[in-house]
């Protein structure tokens, strides 16, 4: 496997990861494990799959808490030279038995590698966010047995105003998009579901969006959707607080749906559902 090693630069050096790193406002996930991977390592790849999405909470030396969303690709070299990052938070690079390195307790339960566990207890409260906003969102392609569709009005106000989406949202602090999927999917449409797979990676960036208080917003959310049964479905409405981001929540056939309008989230995963 090939890994990297944490520098003196970041918050554990010495201990080894995957290559990787942080997605850049309006950047696709797509395009920054690219970025990074090439940054990191020298080696140019190209992606071949997507092997996890999840999130892990991790407490720094400072003694502050992290929270943070990850998508693990699996990915082919196509090209480069293999080489370690200069000045960055790598400082070496290697193909190694990932058992014979101390890894990030992420890196080790994606790769199998029993690692000791550290217990983050919560409840956490979540940073206080300025500048621009980035945020990381788990959405639902949420059929029923009779093959319709879940859908929901994103509320006047918010971005994507009076078209119809994707139930879900933002994930919050300390939660996994597993569970931030499951509370969204019940507080806007009332339903209860099962993950059946994994749909799709995407992103949207909108510097010009402008938030219900009328505050230009920098947004820019990165998006996993999940194929969702829902086997018992209810009525669809909305059971969070009045004044969130969705206005309603409704079932459609697929013929139904297509005549509406939709955000590109939605019309994507459409066509994926046939």
């Amino acid at each position: 496997m090939l890994l990297t090693r944490g520098s003196e630069a970041c918050a554990f050096p010495g201990v080894w990861s995957l290559p990787g790193g942080g997605i850049d406002q309006g950047e696709h996930p797509d395009d920054t494990v690219v970025r990074e991977f090439v940054e990191e390592t020298g080696l140019d790849v190209r992606i071949v799959g997507v092997r996890a999405v999840l999130a892990d909470l991790a407490r720094l030396p400072d003694d502050s808490i992290e929270h943070t969303d990850r998508i693990i690709y699996d990915v082919e070299v196509t090209g480069g030279t293999l080489r370690p990052e200069a000045d960055g938070t790598s400082d070496l690079v290697e193909w190694a038995d990932p058992a014979d390195r101390p890894l990030l307790p992420f890196v080790a339960g994606v790769l199998g590698v029993p690692f000791e566990a550290t217990a983050i207890d919560g409840p956490f409260a979540a940073p206080e966010r300025t500048g621009p906003v980035q945020r990381f969102g788990a959405y639902a392609l949420a059929t029923d047995p009779a093959g319709r569709i879940l859908l929901t009005l994103i509320a006047d106000g918010y971005p994507g105003g009076g078209h119809w989406h994707l139930a879900g949202g933002g994930t919050d602090f300390g939660e996994t998009p597993e569970q931030g999927l499951a509370r969204e999917l019940y507080e806007e449409t009332s339903q209860q579901g099962r993950i059946t797979g994994l749909a799709g990676i995407s992103h949207r960036y909108d510097p010009a969006a402008v938030g219900p208080e009328g505050v230009p917003l920098d947004w820019h959310v990165i998006r996993v959707v999940y194929r969702v049964s829902v086997e018992q479905p209810v009525a669809a409405a909305v059971t969070e607080s009045a004044g969130g981001s969705t206005a309603q929540a409704a079932w459609f056939t697929a013929d139904e749906a297509r005549n509406l309008p939709l955000t590109e989230l939605a019309r994507d995963a459409l066509a994926q559902a046939g």
